[in-house]
């Protein structure tokens, strides 16, 4: 019998984990879910790294720990060490899944510092920096997709270096988003590079969404914002495929994959419910489209193997029910644009949290072996 996650895979959707720890990797249960989940890569990012490092309950980083506090290093240094580590081994993991897909999938990311995040000559020259120490072809190096981080995009991609845009919110950023994914392709075969060697996805954010045009919705209190409730953040990740298409069918994208590059893919992520009254696989059944990919919370992985119904494609025959739910929230003063800047800045600003956090933790644990 084809499991739903297997029906994913048939329909075109590239499934990640956005879950990453040292003892997931060495107990062979990442290897366990790329033979029984179809799982093909994985998303990490400052909070997931925070959970796993200072989590009591796990042995796995002391050792390195003590190693690297006998040599003297900074907690930054030790972070870095640490989940580059991760990284590597999880890209190693993956690789047969890497060789197996003509390079496409077998990826796992890596975040630049969130203090990068307003600061563009800084995060290219850590996206720099992790592409050499990780060494690895499948990597992907996570740049958020800042006005800061535009340009930093296309200079990576510039470099030769495969990129994950992460924090996207608005159709309007997207769209720069591209445009600095082919931008950079452009400069990098003036500079001579094999273009079939770099890779990209745009992460675009779904459920937080939601959360934030619902909050606004409640505030309205009619029945019209009622009605909207839970519609916008699928909305916009069609609307968002739907221009992943234009773009790339356009002379500008043409000229480059004839030259042999590759097709910024969409990833959807934020994909676990934090609604409980909505269904717990609805960010992933109904975002199902040829070459996108959906990074899941093990939560909602296993939520979509278990009881997910995958019925094709449901994002391009929605396109104009989509524009009708944004016409609706305008009709009912939803300002739309503010709602995607809000989530930026809060996106932004987790992450600063999560990683300094971790950092204060690091250096704790550090001194405490000093």
């Amino acid at each position: 019998m084809t499991t739903p996650t297997a029906a994913l895979s048939a329909a075109g959707v590239s499934i990640w984990l956005d879950d990453l720890s040292r003892t997931r990797i060495h107990s062979g249960n990442l290897a366990e879910l790329i033979e029984t989940r179809n799982v093909v890569g994985v998303t990490t990012n400052p909070t997931i790294f925070a959970n796993s490092i200072t989590n009591p309950d796990d042995t796995s980083y002391d050792a390195q720990v003590a190693q690297l506090a006998a040599t003297g290093a900074s907690a930054e240094e030790a972070i870095i060490e640490a989940t580059t580590q991760d990284v590597r081994d999880a890209l190693d993991v993956f690789r047969p899944v890497w060789e197996q897909t003509g390079h496409v999938d077998g990826r796992v990311s890596i975040e630049v510092s969130p203090d990068l995040a307003h600061d563009t000559a800084g995060t290219i020259a850590q996206a720099k920096e992790l592409w050499a120490k990780v060494d690895r072809p499948n990597l992907l190096v996570k740049i958020p997709a800042t006005k800061a981080g535009l340009p930093a995009i296309t200079a990576a991609i510039a470099a030769g270096i495969s990129v994950n845009v992460t924090l996207i919110f608005s159709l309007e950023r997207y769209a720069e988003v591209i445009d600095a994914y082919l931008t950079g392709l452009e400069q990098a075969k003036a500079e001579g590079h094999d273009l079939s060697t770099i890779h990209s996805v745009a992460s675009f954010f779904v459920s937080r969404v939601d959360t934030e045009t619902d909050k606004r919705l409640s505030a309205i209190g009619t029945d019209e914002a009622a009605a909207l409730k839970s519609k916008a953040g699928l909305a916009n990740a069609r609307l968002a495929y739907e221009l992943y298409e234009q773009t790339f069918a356009g002379d500008r994208a043409a000229a480059l994959l004839a030259a042999g590059a590759n097709r910024q893919r969409p990833l959807w992520a934020s994909t676990g419910v934090k609604d409980p009254a909505l269904p717990d696989t609805l960010y992933v059944t109904e975002l199902v489209a040829a070459n996108v990919v959906n990074t899941m919370p093990e939560k909602t992985l296993e939520a979509t193997f278990d009881h997910g119904v995958v019925t094709g494609d449901t994002v391009t025959g929605a396109y104009e029910e989509s524009r009708a739910v944004f016409a609706g929230l305008a009709a009912v003063g939803v300002d739309f644009a503010d709602v995607t800047q809000v989530l930026e800045d809060e996106g932004v600003a987790k992450f600063i949290d999560s990683w300094h956090g971790l950092l204060t933790q690091v250096r704790e644990g550090l001194e405490a072996q000093r």
